[in-house]
């Protein structure tokens, strides 16, 4: 295979070349990795200003104050827009798979190191240009994070839609250009850095996942980008791409001939392929974890690739499910709403494969175990309301309702982020060269997807009653106000559940100085990550490239000294 000439054999010293400026795909990994997790943080205070101001409307907040309507779209805005692009795409492709792709394969580093350092650099800009909307003057834009035109293709539409929207537009179009370098780098390196014997149908299912995730972010990503820009030109330059011959505040706009159905069409065509590059890498990270603890090989290796391809080739055929309410012919209906459906085959084989995986293994319920069967429980719950939402004469009463919050929360959202928590405690012990704790990592997890369930589970039956999803408060509909006491139980479940993530990040922080040392592959497992030393070297295996002889996942071998073979033993060793 071939090898990067821009490989380095020696180590750069220097604080900023090694640590800030570096080209080594370990430390971007773990830039990417701090980023998001300081993004997180911030999206989890939105949604907890969100959640206070739904259940006191009228209080007074320090430092923050009153929580007017408009304040309210904006903190929806907002923090759909981080949790999106800068937790649950940046955490597990750019994070865990900026680290852990090259080693997996075998390589010293990723493809194009420089671009690789660019497309950190060019993310931590974007966050930091959407961070910067909440203090220009208007604030942050109200149009939500799917920015539909009209209201956010006029600066006059609304508080912050003036600079603070061409701020949120800039921002996502800044992450688009970073996404596509990763992407690009992603797809070279796997396709031509795997070691000798790395054979596509040997790689671990893990690299399967960020390299499909990688195709998708080079397909859709593009066309968020033209939108992006296409939008930025309605609102600055007096062209008209999405909006009609409009009157706000009873002035004819400058516009005519523009349909704000195009944006939805360009934005969906990038959103829904954007569920898969979020929950891909979750899915590949499961695999990975319930074989190992469970001791078995992965059930059906082949069947979980090809449906991983399916999940990426139908992500792109669905958009429409998502604008069902727009008016669109009945046909074009049915064909998406059909083409949603498909999507649940290769998601259901994949579930009924890790239920395959666990079936009479001999499992060891530590904490990466624990978030991996999380993992699968909250997927398949979120799941389960899909179906519903993919029939155009359920969506329509649906779409507008607490229960397309309560779905996409549980299957794009905290699944996304289980998959994270499940990676963070597996890969932990090699990237730091410690072992998190085994307790509180417990802690962690019992009390967040008990927490995650009050949460999002109820809002399924609010949306069953017709509450209405996007308004500040529910004191003017004498309907609505009978839901009060589940949004306060949903509340009180998110401030134990927010409380909870203090766990983790305590443990995080204290065991990367204090933990107890760990050794070089102190899970017994196969993939070779855990053939090189804790953290690993420079150039990931000492300037010995392994050479691969075995699959990922040869656990429980019959006649095998131990009850793993490692992907670089012998290939005299005896597998399945």
């Amino acid at each position: 295979m071939a090898t990067p000439a821009s490989v380095h054999a020696h180590a750069p010293q220097g604080f900023i070349r090694k640590y800030i400026f570096s080209l080594d795909h370990k430390v971007i990994g773990i830039q990417y990795f701090f980023l998001a997790l300081t993004a997180v943080f911030v999206g989890m205070f939105l949604s907890l200003l969100m959640r206070i101001h739904l259940v006191w409307p009228a209080a007074v907040l320090p430092f923050v104050g009153e929580i007017k309507p408009e304040t309210y779209l904006s903190l929806l805005t907002m923090h759909g827009t981080i949790m999106v692009f800068f937790v649950l795409t940046t955490a597990p492709q750019g994070g865990f798979g900026n680290y852990f792709l090259p080693i997996q394969i075998g390589a010293p580093d990723m493809a194009f190191p420089v671009l690789n350092m660019l497309s950190f650099w060019t993310t931590f800009v974007g966050f930091v240009v959407i961070l910067a909307a909440f203090f220009v003057t208007g604030g942050a834009p109200l149009h939500g994070w799917t920015g539909y035109a009209p209201l956010s293709a006029l600066p006059s539409a609304g508080p912050g839609e003036g600079l603070g929207a061409d701020l949120w537009i800039t921002s996502i179009a800044i992450f688009c250009v970073a996404s596509l370098m990763g992407a690009l780098n992603f797809i070279t390196t796997t396709l031509d850095l795997r070691a000798k014997g790395m054979t596509m149908m040997r790689m671990p299912l893990t690299v399967w996942s960020w390299f499909i995730t990688a195709i998708l972010g080079l397909l859709a990503f593009g066309v968020l980008l033209s939108a992006g820009i296409l939008l930025l030109m309605d609102r600055n330059l007096g062209t008209s791409f999405y909006v009609p011959l409009v009157v706000v505040n009873g002035q004819i706009m400058g516009h005519k001939g523009g349909s704000p159905l195009l944006w939805q069409h360009l934005f969906w065509f990038f959103g829904h392929p954007e569920v898969y590059i979020a929950i891909l890498p979750g899915m590949g990270v499961a695999s990975q974890v319930l074989s190992t603890f469970s001791r078995k090989p992965i059930f059906g290796y082949r069947a979980m690739v090809y449906a991983m391809l399916s999940i990426g080739f139908f992500g792109f055929m669905v958009w429409g499910h998502h604008m069902f309410m727009s008016g669109m012919s009945p046909y074009s209906a049915f064909a998406f709403s059909i083409l949603t459906m498909c999507i649940g085959v290769p998601s259901a084989i994949k579930t009924f494969n890790w239920l395959g995986t666990m079936y009479k293994g001999r499992i060891r319920f530590q904490t990466p175990m624990l978030y991996a069967i999380g993992f699968v429980s909250l997927f398949v719950s979120g799941g389960l309301s899909g179906p519903f939402l993919a029939q155009p004469v359920l969506d329509i009463p649906l779409h507008d309702t607490y229960f397309v919050v309560g779905h996409f929360h549980l299957i794009m959202g905290v699944a996304a982020i289980f998959g994270m928590f499940a990676a963070t405690y597996y890969w932990f012990p090699k990237m730091f060269g410690r072992m998190m704790n085994e307790r509180w990592g417990r802690v962690h997890f019992f009390l967040t997807l008990a927490g995650t369930y009050a949460i999002f589970m109820p809002m399924h039956y609010l949306g069953l009653a017709g509450g209405t999803r996007r308004y500040s408060q529910y004191t003017e509909v004498a309907y609505l106000q009978k839901l009060m006491p589940l949004h306060q139980f949903m509340t009180y479940a998110a401030f134990i559940t927010i409380a909870a993530q203090f766990i983790f990040v305590i443990n995080l922080f204290w065991s990367m100085f204090k933990g107890p040392k760990a050794s070089d592959n102190p899970w017994e497992a196969t993939t070779l990550e855990w053939t090189t030393a804790t953290p690993p070297p420079h150039d990931n295996f000492g300037g010995v490239t392994p050479v691969v002889n075995h699959g990922p996942y040869e656990y429980g071998v019959p006649g095998a000294p131990r009850d793993y073979v490692m992907q670089n033993d012998p290939a005299t060793v005896a597998t399945h």
